[in-house]
């Protein structure tokens, strides 16, 4: 027998051989990824399409059938309102990507695009408060107010904790004595378990007169106050204005709930401030410092570039959980706040525990999670844009 005709005898063997082979790996690819796969679908997506199922039901302790899309119209009302709120905050995305378009004035389609977007964001000025009023007037009054709240909540807490974490990553980055020990310090809120903490800061913003806040109050020659009591506006507070609706901003009682925020979690943006500030390559500082770059200079031009990828995803987390936050607006929130804490996350809670509205629950819940995918969309398109990767 020739080598040839020995060669192609072997062929259909090696090729079964390698067959099985590929097979076997593919095999122990899908074994390894099985566990997290059972979990992500288990606690995640199965999660979510059953939510997703209960908010087409009329679900009240027992299911009572199909309704459509009734609970999502009992939550924003009209749906033309609703389209037109929606329509202009697309708008606006649409108005920024205009502005943004490369060119130059020279350009006639340039300008043209400029003035578009001025056009567009005017357009969009009008849409949004039309299309909320509608839906104010046709839909469920305590789901749509507790939206504002939670934007409230969640831009008086991300931006503040992001400079304040920057700022002590900064400090805590240089070579000062016991930097170990205050990294430890400034972190420790973030471990501490949330209701105990809660429940300290509720007796620190009491409204009693000896309590820590009011006692920091009259120090500065400022009266006391009713703190997470206190259901009045912050800015109607501060200047005496009579201020309503968006415009007036939170109340007192919210800020509060948002120093509360601000202290929890300044120390988990502070660590991963600090490990992005590990990954800068020190020879940038020491080539700019040769070449006359101050210190200012070096932080516009290297630092702060370099950062953009932790403080974008800082910022993007921090917006998603602020969203979801439950467990410590829960704890301090107070009745006599009339409702200006309560964030969409508590509303629904509420919807489900004591009215017993589950179908409505989940139909809020989805809402909510498409308020999230809008708001991360945004910030990928209008921050992500601008993160500098190296």
């Amino acid at each position: 027998m020739t080598a040839a005709s020995l060669q192609g005898v072997g062929q259909p063997g090696g090729r079964a051989a390698g067959s099985l082979k590929a097979w076997q790996s593919q095999l122990t690819g899908y074994l390894y990824i099985l566990p997290a796969s059972i979990l992500i679908f288990c606690f995640g997506l199965f999660p979510v399409g059953y939510a997703l199922y209960m908010s087409t039901r009329r679900w009240r302790v027992v299911d009572r059938g199909y309704v459509g899309v009734e609970n999502y119209l009992k939550a924003i009302g009209d749906p033309w309102s609703a389209l037109l709120f929606a329509g202009g905050f697309l708008g606006l995305i649409g108005a920024w990507y205009l502005w943004t378009r490369p060119g130059s004035n020279r350009n006639p389609g340039y300008r043209v695009a400029r003035i578009a977007s001025l056009v567009v964001v005017a357009a969009s000025l009008w849409l949004i408060p039309t299309g909320w009023a509608g839906m104010l007037s046709a839909g469920d009054d305590r789901f749509l107010n507790a939206i504002p709240i939670t934007f409230y909540f969640a831009f008086g807490s991300i931006p503040v904790q992001l400079l304040v974490a920057l700022c002590l990553a900064y400090i805590l980055f240089q070579k000062i004595r016991g930097q170990e020990f205050f990294r430890m310090i400034f972190f420790l809120p973030y471990i501490t378990p949330v209701i105990a903490t809660a429940l300290i800061f509720r007796n620190i913003f009491s409204p009693r007169e000896l309590s820590i806040a009011n006692r920091g109050m009259q120090a500065i020659g400022l009266p006391a106050q009713e703190w997470l009591f206190e259901s009045e506006r912050l800015l109607n507070l501060l200047f005496g204005t009579e201020l309503g609706g968006f415009l007036a901003g939170p109340s007192l009682a919210l800020v509060s709930i948002v120093f509360f925020g601000i202290w929890t979690y300044v120390g988990y943006n502070t660590v991963i401030f600090l490990a992005g500030l590990g990954s800068i390559d020190p020879t940038l500082y020491e080539a700019a410092e040769i070449d006359g770059a101050s210190h200012i200079q070096q932080m516009r031009w290297i630092t702060f570039p370099l950062l953009s990828p932790v403080t974008f995803y800082l910022s993007v987390i921090g917006f998603i959980g602020t969203f979801k936050a439950f467990n410590h607006i829960f704890v301090m929130m107070e009745p006599s706040a009339l409702g200006t804490v309560t964030t969409v996350s508590i509303n629904i809670f509420n919807t489900f525990n004591k009215a017993n509205q589950f179908g409505y629950a989940s139909a809020q819940a989805v809402l909510l999670l498409v308020v999230i995918l809008y708001m991360t969309f945004v910030q990928s398109k209008v921050l992500g844009e601008r993160v500098f990767y190296g």
